[in-house]
């Protein structure tokens, strides 16, 4: 059986997200935004990490929707993009402790990284169950 291919353009939002993420991430302290009510609110910063690393798994895991392999296959590929999302996490917070001036390493932080990877690779595989691929 030929293996079949997905086009490198069905991977640009997932590729796109990722410079957005490293750009917001890897800015120095003093670029980071403040907007005091978005600061008021309890954790903020970790719903916004949650949200960052779950888009990027989401979104790299998108070409393999609606792509004709068996559901193993699929929940694999998934399974190797989670992985890679969180080894991003903790990457990008040994970053920041060592190369980023006004940031540092906040293991909550790549928790919540974390937390957003696993809850999008949680709706990919119910959407990839009920589309059909099981």
């Amino acid at each position: 059986m030929e293996q079949q291919k997905i086009p490198f353009k069905k991977f640009l939002p997932g590729i796109a997200w990722f410079f957005i993420v490293a750009v917001l991430t890897l800015m120095p302290g003093s670029d980071v935004p403040k907007v005091e009510w978005l600061d008021s609110i309890k954790n903020f910063d970790k719903i916004v990490h949650a949200g960052l690393f779950g888009g990027l798994t989401f979104l790299f895991s998108l070409p393999y929707f609606k792509i004709g392999f068996p559901f193993a296959q699929k929940r694999n590929y998934l399974i190797r993009i989670s992985l890679a999302a969180i080894v991003w996490g903790i990457t990008v917070e040994f970053i920041q402790r060592f190369y980023i001036p006004g940031r540092d390493f906040d293991l909550l932080d790549w928790a919540a990284d974390s937390a957003g990877v696993l809850i999008a690779f949680w709706i990919c595989i119910k959407i990839m169950k009920h589309s059909g691929n099981k």
